[in-house]
């Protein structure tokens, strides 16, 4: 506890949107001072930043900006690398055969002349969000079980409790109803538009802006805690010391800006509608792949605004995600069941886009992603030799005349 604190600052669901940096770096900066920089998961995966970068930049603004972190769903496995696995903290991420935990459960530190304890937790679903093989080994265990035994173990020495969730503003105000000793519980995880402080008892939630928008804050007032959300301010001047990092970022933002074609008259100068997308493309692959019957999920995609002609950046910000269509083997028990399919995975990953309507009964495998596949329908699948982001590419946009040599040649 070298440090002493004034308040505790906390993002969430950065999501990589880099193109935000000259908002968060420098005012991040500047708190850093006086203040304990905490997030509360999915800093990586969701723009072209983490895919041209492989979540190199994200990780150095971590490690030089951020003091405790909660892992999110997104970018798993990022939170067991040397330099960040030390800076998270999670009371009920456990390893699967041992049930000892997979990170430290949580930091103390001052805060005003308070010994408070930092800790984290993810939710259950979230958690089961994660592709399944980025998870083998590892499972969550009921997170208000987990924060009381850790309060039953620490209460004696420590004033104050924080939580990190990584579980959704509604299920956090749950918690905060099952765990009344916690102070503040800094939410992320949902994408709601619920910001708080909402009040549960004598606990405040509150969460952050998403994508790099904001940050939630909260520190000791009497005897209790005072809580608020702030949006991040205008772009500044990035401080010398982060000047080499600005430059990475800018590097990324260039190569983003390479066009790539020239959208249709539906996707152009309008803000990206992604049902209307996700179902054109599932006819278009099956009447182009000859699959029985092709499904995706909505959340496979983001919506962005798009102008007249479709960017790097454009495309992947669209598909961030980098996935895989294959051929994918229903479970047997959804042969013949193929409503209960729906229901099942609707219920775990939202809305869904499918081709035929209905599906056809009798089928045996769907054309679909290789997430839902391997998370969701037991894995055994087979490459259909096209990622999603070529077919979004190949659906909204005409690619541009390759570019003439001085003879005129192409």
């Amino acid at each position: 506890m070298s440090r002493t604190y004034g308040q505790i600052v906390a993002t969430t669901d950065l999501h990589s949107a880099l193109d935000q940096a000259h908002r968060l770096l420098p005012h991040l900066h500047h708190l850093k001072a006086t203040s304990l920089i905490a997030d509360c998961g999915d800093f990586f995966e969701g723009t072209g930043y983490y895919r041209l970068g492989k979540g190199a930049i994200e990780r150095e603004i971590l490690t030089t900006l951020y003091d405790v972190l909660a892992p999110g769903n997104h970018g798993w496995p990022h939170y067991f690398e040397p330099g960040l696995r030390e800076m998270t903290v999670c009371a009920n991420a456990v390893d699967d055969a041992t049930g000892r935990p997979l990170f430290d459960r949580l930091r103390v530190v001052e805060v005003h002349g308070r010994r408070v304890a930092v800790t984290a937790v993810i939710g259950v679903s979230a958690f089961r969000t994660i592709p399944a093989g980025q998870r083998v080994g590892h499972r969550v265990t009921d997170p208000v079980t987990a924060l009381r035994e850790l309060m039953l173990e620490h209460h004696h020495h420590v004033d104050s409790w924080i939580v990190l969730s990584h579980s959704g503003f509604d299920e956090d105000l749950k918690l905060a109803r099952a765990c009344p000793f916690v102070d503040v519980v800094f939410a992320g995880h949902c994408h709601s538009d619920t910001y708080g402080p909402v009040h549960v008892g004598n606990t405040l939630v509150v969460k952050g802006r998403e994508l790099a928008a904001g940050y939630a804050a909260a520190e000791p007032v009497g005897s209790g805690w005072a809580a608020r959300t702030t949006a991040f301010p205008a772009p500044t001047t990035v401080p010398d010391s982060l000047a080499a990092l600005d430059e990475k970022i800018a590097s990324t933002c260039r190569m983003l800006a390479t066009p790539l074609g020239t959208l249709h008259e539906p996707y152009r100068d309008t803000v990206l509608d992604r049902h209307r997308l996700l179902q054109d493309i599932t006819t278009r692959l099956h009447t182009g792949l000859g699959a029985d019957a092709v499904l995706l999920n909505e959340t496979a995609l983001r919506s962005t605004r798009l102008g007249d002609v479709l960017t790097l950046g454009d495309l992947l910000a669209i598909e961030p995600f980098d996935n895989q269509l294959v051929h994918a083997f229903l479970p047997d028990r959804y042969t013949k069941d193929l409503d209960g399919l729906l229901t099942h995975l609707t219920e775990h990953v939202g809305p869904l886009a499918f081709t035929p309507r209905p599906l056809p009964r009798g089928i045996r495998s769907i054309l679909t992603t290789h997430y839902l596949a391997d998370t969701y329908l037991g894995g055994r699948t087979h490459q259909a030799g096209l990622r999603l982001g070529e077919a979004v590419r190949g659906t909204i946009a005409t690619p541009l005349p390759a570019p003439s040599n001085k003879d005129g040649a192409r």
